[in-house]
This record gives C-alpha cells, sequence and structure tokens, in this order.
C-alpha cells in the first residue's frame, strides 16, 4: 500500500535493536465469521480521487482453511512515478487488466459475510475499498462487519511500521514490501503472534480485537461522523467538529449542500443523506 513513515518517528532503540517472538505452530484465530485480509496498492493516498491497482486478499474460514487471490486492476487514470516507485506498478503492467466495475460484484461476494482485516486498513485500504465500490455501483453494506486493523494494535503497544512488526514479532524479514500479495500474508502473520505475545492484553476474539484495534468510533469510514460518548453522532472535522450532525443539518441546511458537491468521500456523503432523511421524518 502506498504509505510512508517517518524514521524519526520510533524510538532508536526500536530501530536497531529486534526481539524475535516466533510465532507457535498452534496458534489459530478463534473464528465465528470468515475474516478477509486484505491489502491494496494503489494510485496514492487520497480515497476519494485515487485507485485501486492491485488488490491481494486471503480469506481465512472458521476452520482453518485459507482462500488467497491477487488482482492486477486498470485504475482507468496514469499511476504516478512517486506510487509506481514504491509499488513496482506501472501504467502497462494494468493496460489489459479489467477495470475494477467489471472484478465488483466478484470481489463484494468475497467479502460478503465476513469480518475484514488489514494493516492500517481502518484509515485507508477500507474507505477506499469502499469507495471503488459505490463507484462501481454497488452498494455493499459493511455496517455489521468488525474491522481488525492489526497497525493500530501494533502502535498500542509496539510503535511500528509493518516490516518491523514482522521482524518484531514473526523473526522474518518481509521481502517483496508493498506488493499487496507479501503485505496482507504478513499482516494475518502478525496478528496470530500478537495473539501470542500479548496473552494478557488480546483476546483470540475478533469482537474484542476489532474494538482494540479501533482508534476513533468512526460512523463513515472516512472519519468524518463519529459516535460521541453518549452515542450521538456528531462532526468531527471543520467549524462543526463536536456538534449533532443532525442539529447541524436543521440549523444549517446549506452545509449538507456544500458537503454533497466538495470533496468528500461518497460513503460519507451516502450516511449524511441518509441522516438528512431521517432528521426530517422527525
Amino acid at each position: 500500500m502506498v504509505r510512508s513513515y517517518p524514521f524519526f518517528m520510533f524510538p532508536i532503540h526500536y530501530q536497531f535493536s529486534i526481539i524475535h517472538y516466533p510465532l507457535k505452530k498452534e496458534m489459530k484465530l478463534n473464528l465465528k465469521n470468515p475474516i478477509v485480509f486484505f491489502d491494496l496498492e494503489t494510485t496514492g493516498t487520497n480515497i476519494n480521487t485515487d485507485r485501486i491497482v492491485e488488490i491481494c486478499y486471503l480469506k481465512v474460514y472458521p476452520n482453518g482453511n485459507e482462500e488467497a487471490k491477487t488482482l492486477r486492476i486498470n485504475p482507468e487514470m496514469h499511476i504516478p512515478e512517486s506510487s509506481s516507485a514504491i509499488h513496482g506498478i506501472y501504467d502497462k503492467d494494468v493496460a489489459d487488466c479489467p477495470v475494477f466495475k467489471q472484478i465488483a460484484k466478484d470481489l463484494a461476494k468475497t467479502f460478503e459475510g465476513c469480518d475484514i482485516a488489514g494493516f492500517n486498513s481502518n484509515r485507508f485500504d477500507v474507505p477506499l475499498l469502499v469507495e471503488e465500490f459505490l463507484r462501481a455501483g454497488i452498494d455493499i453494506d459493511l455496517r455489521k462487519r468488525k474491522f481488525v486493523d492489526v497497525q493500530n494494535i501494533y502502535h498500542k503497544l509496539e510503535r511500528r511500521t509493518l516490516s518491523a512488526a514482522y521482524k518484531f514479532y514473526c523473526g522474518k524479514d518481509l521481502e517483496n514490501a508493498h506488493s499487496a500479495l507479501a503485505d496482507t500474508r504478513a499482516t494475518y502473520e502478525v496478528l496470530m503472534a500478537q495473539l501470542d505475545h500479548y496473552p494478557d492484553d488480546l483476546q483470540n476474539d475478533i469482537q474484542f480485537l476489532a474494538d482494540y484495534s479501533r482508534m476513533t468510533d468512526n460512523v463513515d469510514f472516512a472519519g468524518r461522523m463519529i459516535y460521541n460518548e453518549k452515542n450521538e453522532i456528531v462532526f468531527n472535522f471543520g467549524k462543526y467538529k463536536g456538534q449533532k450532525v443532525a442539529d447541524v443539518l436543521r440549523n444549517d441546511p446549506g452545509y449538507y449542500g456544500w458537503m454533497i458537491q466538495g470533496d468528500f468521500a461518497r460513503n460519507t456523503k451516502q450516511i449524511l443523506t441518509q441522516i438528512r432523511l431521517e432528521s426530517v421524518g422527525k
């Protein structure tokens, strides 16, 4: 996935000293539903305008069976050289690949009824994937799904990157970092090792892991609206930050139009419209 972390963000002893915590072979995720680990390679980091060029998923079933697949996608736009330099995918590599709309229905079926996991997935991969589905006319409903962000668990307990997490927990070097396949498999192995390494802090339960790895209680995937401590939906940005969305839409009707016409995620606009319609009916 296209993202970078400044070297100075991490403590010096973490940068030079690595402790190995090999994964116990008998470790198995305690699953009630299938869970899909996935990673995206994209044209950039803007969830509203950038597109997917590669997606890899690893679907793990409650019985331990695994299903993995990697798909190259034509983003229907130029891949900036700065992004290609990270993931190694250039325009010529995806020129003959299907566009997202051509694979959207089958991909939605893969995710149907599954919980979802990734590395920085709550902030980036999930919102961008939902945008692609909406752009393709697929209204995928993920509201009842649990989201496990392995990076958030890692940052709460150790604060590192995926490559460092893989080395730290699994005792391995992450080869082909920033390829979707390598990142997806590494994320799955890191989560398993985290469960093994922190038995007093973590529970082998997807609901617990989803709650633990959540940084904010988002209403929309982009986090423009969140639940406050009273479980009320409030804005999480701008001049109305902290104010109830329904109240703002009633008191300042033009704010809805500004957001609908603005550079906000389709998912954000969709949920904003739902709240507006519900508030009008009250």
